[in-house]
């Protein structure tokens, strides 16, 4: 389902503020994959995302996504292909438009548009069905404003757009880290249902340990722009935090330093 060779990532090269983001990374997965990520600040998981995404330009190398390479296509043009969900709820949503309109958008995406009345009763009652999965009332606020949400509920719809079209690969990128314990636990639950229920491919940028473990059918630890452990099957399911911290010491030679992802 997707494969990246060899991808390099420098940003602001030749200068003082150079920074090697990505150092030659090799990953392929297999369709149906529900792949977890791990690493310290600035281990280059959100920006190996972004580099799938096409949000920068690489250096280097070949991302292959389903057997079509599109190393060089632009970000809209990926659109099509890929699901995302953000950090930050508020990224992911137009919070002027109603809830319908923004599942519209997504519906939408990738397709022709033309002059025609832009939400169908057939529309509406699909919408209604789907947020009715979320079980958060939203089925009954359909016209309501997206800015009137709060971040869970925000972030609970942009999973449910992201997945609409059912894409090929889903990107989430810590999408439950700015979320409170009990929010981030309902939407980490849709999101495990949603992946499942619709046989995604899926990565996920995670700074929870357990929740690295715990998800996911395969585990990645990156450190300084390179993947430095891949686990996954029996193997995984047998993983204690304790473990992963030793893997990292042993393969990077040094302590895991990252205070989020250790309170986590």
């Amino acid at each position: 389902m997707l494969e990246i060779s060899n991808v390099k990532k420098t940003f602001n090269k030749g200068t003082i503020n150079e920074k090697q983001a990505l150092v030659g990374i090799n990953l392929t997965l297999k369709s149906e994959d529900f792949v977890t990520i791990i690493g310290g600040n600035g281990a280059g998981k959100s920006t190996m995302l972004n580099m799938i995404a096409g949000v920068y330009p690489i250096d280097e190398g070949k991302i292959i996504l389903n057997g079509e390479d599109i190393s060089r296509k632009p970000e809209h043009a990926r659109a099509k292909y890929l699901g995302r969900v953000f950090q930050d709820p508020m990224k992911g949503t137009a919070a002027g438009m109603e809830i319908q309109e923004n599942l519209a958008l997504a519906y939408r995406r990738g397709r022709k548009r033309g002059l025609k009345w832009a939400i169908t009763k057939k529309e509406q009652e699909l919408y209604r069905e789907q947020l009715k999965t979320l079980d958060l009332g939203l089925e009954d606020r359909m016209t309501s404003k997206v800015g009137l949400l709060s971040g869970g509920q925000r972030q609970a719809l942009t999973l449910l757009m992201a997945s609409l079209q059912q894409p090929e690969l889903l990107l989430l990128d810590e999408h439950t880290a700015a979320l409170d314990p009990k929010t981030a636990a309902k939407v980490l639950a849709l999101t495990e249902k949603i992946i499942s229920e619709h046989h995604l491919t899926a990565m996920m940028v995670t700074h929870n340990m357990k929740d690295a473990i715990r998800l996911g059918n395969r585990l990645i630890m990156m450190h300084e722009g390179k993947i430095i452990y891949d686990v996954s099957g029996e193997e995984k399911k047998k993983l204690q935090v304790s473990d992963l911290l030793a893997k990292f010491e042993q393969v990077s030679g040094g302590e895991f330093a990252n205070d989020r992802m250790m309170l986590a």
